[in-house]
């Protein structure tokens, strides 16, 4: 007898320990949506903190657009492969805010073709990324030049890694 009565307690007072763990969790889940809503839960003090914050709303804004690249004016050459030559352009770019706000492309053409394509990329290529987060920018056809766009990633790539911050 006394071996049945001490079994059964133990899976009592587990069950007991369950359900006051389960009430818990729940009151837990009701404080939750009564004070923020399902879609706040998740992280109710960070809401919180910034909502009543405004300056730290704003400082995490700008910490996170401003961080990625120096601000500043750089330079890089890139090359690409026509079927006659090999061709290079001279990438000069402002980034603020990891916006590029101006470019300057200069091509040094080997071939006459090249001076044509060349030529019609540097007159289509601000509108395509002024104004836009560098590392948006991948051209693949501007103005109807595609080969000399592998250039203007190339030097993309080694003014991002100068930029980095």
């Amino acid at each position: 007898m006394i071996r049945t009565t001490a079994v059964p307690r133990p899976v009592r007072t587990g069950a007991a320990v369950a359900g006051v763990a389960g009430m818990l969790a729940l009151a837990g889940c009701a404080a939750s949506t009564t004070t923020g809503g399902a879609a706040s839960s998740a992280a109710p003090a960070t809401s919180a903190s910034s909502a009543s914050s405004p300056s730290a709303a704003a400082t995490a804004g700008t910490a996170v657009s401003a961080s990625t690249y120096k601000d500043g004016t750089y330079t890089a050459e890139g090359s690409y492969a026509t079927p006659e030559s090999v061709e290079s352009i001279t990438v000069t770019v402002t980034i603020a805010d990891d916006v590029i706000t101006a470019v300057d492309v200069v091509g040094e053409p080997q071939k006459a073709e090249s001076k044509q394509y060349q030529s019609q990329f540097v007159g289509g290529i601000s509108e395509v990324v002024v104004g836009k987060p560098i590392d948006e920018i991948s051209v693949s056809r501007v103005a109807g030049s595609s080969l000399t766009s592998g250039g203007f990633n190339e030097a993309i790539d080694q003014i991002k890694a100068e930029a980095a911050a």
